[in-house]
């Protein structure tokens, strides 16, 4: 496959001219991005990589985190995680409350924001340092140590982030938060506020297209059962209400972000990560997931 050739022709044929979606405002810090940026890269089972445009430039990966979280969660929970949290597509809105109250607690699926608050408790209930085993983490699997938190944007998401603390304190309302309510969002607010490149996120998720190993070095990360679970995820709640359309157009598991990045895997075949921050009505990046589509459409090769 000549991916490179592929990726030129994406890049040649797609623009931020050719998008009217907005860049993410409701985070003072992200409304800054340069809406032109544009990148993507892909990371092979072979280990060759493949890139255009911005790929190198961090940018705040936000929700996407909720899939490294997640990983973590289950390594320590296995599955009884799931008496704390669904696996259904929800529906509504990522930052939605309305289904909480009927659902005694327990969100519809670890990647809406009720979701992964729960996970956030889990972690720090049950980690000595969240944060750093977080950055320990996701700095593992890539074998880079050049991955922090952006601290700007962490601060940013502290000043807005009223409606997570209010997800946190209504959860906890009903049973299903253990920890205090303070280092909970403290600990969301900073795994978004990661900052990674297209080529890092790459690198990353090429755990869960190797069944759970680096593939570098094949040091076991996480079970093979757990990859299982985390890509049916993906492919059916990564992208919110759109996660019906992403599959129907791109074929692919994946996770997106209101930083403008997406992730995608092809089991032991590759991961692709692409960044343009213009978002669509449903906060996926709307320059992404065009270039996704067609990148499925040009190899041929998707999950279906």
């Amino acid at each position: 496959m000549d991916y490179q050739n592929i990726l030129d022709s994406i890049h040649d044929e797609m623009s931020y001219r050719d998008v009217k979606g907005k860049v993410a405002s409701y985070i003072p810090e992200l409304a800054k991005v340069d809406r032109k940026k544009f990148g993507m890269h892909v990371y092979c089972g072979d280990q060759h990589h493949f890139h255009f445009g911005d790929s190198k430039e961090k940018f705040s990966i936000q929700s996407i985190s909720k899939v490294f979280t997640l990983a973590m969660g289950m390594r320590l929970m296995g599955e009884d995680l799931w008496d704390r949290v669904d696996v259904e597509p929800s529906g509504d809105p990522f930052n939605s409350l309305t289904q909480l109250e009927y659902e005694s607690g327990i969100p519809r699926n670890p990647f809406i924001n009720a979701g992964a608050l729960v996970i956030s408790d889990i972690l720090v209930d049950q980690l000595k340092d969240p944060k750093q085993e977080l950055l320990d983490f996701v700095r593992e699997i890539t074998g880079d140590d050049d991955i922090h938190y952006d601290e700007t944007v962490a601060a940013s998401e502290k000043s807005t982030g009223y409606r997570n603390i209010a997800l946190v304190n209504y959860i906890k309302a009903l049973g299903n938060i253990k920890c205090d309510v303070e280092p909970i969002v403290d600990f969301y607010f900073y795994q978004c506020s990661l900052a990674m490149s297209c080529e890092q996120l790459s690198k990353a998720f090429m755990i869960f297209a190797n069944r759970g190993r680096i593939l570098e070095n094949d040091k076991k990360i996480l079970k093979p059962k757990t990859v299982k679970r985390i890509n049916a995820l993906m492919q059916t709640c990564g992208f919110y209400d759109e996660a019906g359309e992403f599959s129907f157009q791109v074929g692919l598991p994946g996770k997106s972000g209101v930083g403008g990045g997406i992730v995608a895997i092809h089991p032991e075949n590759y991961s692709v990560a692409v960044w343009s921050p213009i978002l669509n009505d449903n906060g996926n990046s709307e320059l992404g997931m065009k270039a996704l589509e067609r990148f499925t459409t040009l190899t041929g090769v998707s999950v279906f």
